[in-house]
């Protein structure tokens, strides 16, 4: 077996470790079974180098799927800048579709999260993922923040294909007028019957193909201010498109769902 350089220092026992890599419209993870505590998710340096688009497997995040007693499993997901980090809509997807191939869970599932308890469905290749309710929307600087499970800062420009996201992403990211911790920067545009939305990652720290928390957010910023007017929300991203049906009762936005496809792309092993 051909092992990837610079996972390991030379002076350590080596573990060999299975991984699936898959994506959700493009927003790529690497999946480790980790039910047996294989993978030290400890050390920040290990998850940087394996999520390198160079010298290492390459992805927006690493998940770990872990034991818990009352949910079919327990997710948890670093950003490929090495850290644990919040709610991954498009991940925690993924990890559900990994969950029914691996034979953890049925295709109907409940499964915890850094935001609590989410419920998924398998249902025609699709994969259904209920998000928690959303209690509160904010307007900053004539803009809409929104916390689905990440905070997002919603932005609606015309003609957002031209937008260099990375750029003008990165200078909003950490804004002093957003809540501490900065978040997730999101340009929307209604087209036709659709919403197209590019997103900025935190943690990521460049554009991502799509973000499923930030489709989520944009989808109910684009009800709630009349730009879109209708339920469910066709949602493009650059890599694909996913579906977001929500209700609003009163000040609240609940009964979420956030549909898409989630593809297993490989699986292999590496040596840590």
């Amino acid at each position: 077996m051909t092992t990837l350089p610079g996972f390991f220092n030379n002076t350590l026992t080596l573990r060999t470790i299975t991984f699936n890599k898959y994506h959700g419209t493009g927003n790529d993870f690497i999946i480790i079974d980790n039910r047996n505590a294989l993978f030290n998710p400890g050390n920040s340096s290990n998850i940087r180098e394996i999520c390198d688009r160079r010298t290492g497997i390459g992805a927006d995040g690493l998940i770990l799927i872990e034991g818990s007693e009352d949910h079919d499993f327990e997710m948890r997901y670093y950003n490929s800048d090495g850290y644990e980090s919040t709610l991954c809509g498009n991940g925690g997807r993924c990890a559900a579709d990994f969950a029914i191939r691996a034979g953890i869970a049925d295709k109907k599932m409940t499964f915890r999260a850094a935001d609590g308890t989410h419920y998924a469905i398998a249902e025609g290749g699709i994969i259904r993922l209920q998000m928690n309710d959303v209690n509160r929307i904010s307007i900053i600087m004539n803009n809409y923040f929104i916390n689905t499970g990440s905070p997002h800062y919603i932005l609606f420009r015309d003609n957002i294909n031209t937008i260099d996201v990375s750029s003008e992403g990165k200078a909003i990211r950490w804004a002093d007028y957003l809540p501490e911790g900065g978040a997730n920067v999101n340009f929307a545009e209604v087209t036709g019957n659709k919403l197209f939305v590019r997103t900025y990652e935190r943690g990521v720290e460049e554009e991502t193909l799509s973000c499923g928390t930030g489709v989520t957010a944009s989808a109910i910023a684009a009800v709630i201010s009349g730009h879109f007017d209708r339920i469910p929300v066709n949602v493009l991203t650059r890599g694909g498109e996913l579906n977001v049906r929500f209700r609003v009762e009163g000040d609240t936005i609940t009964d979420i769902w956030l549909s898409g496809p989630a593809t297993f792309v490989f699986k292999g092993e590496i040596d840590i």
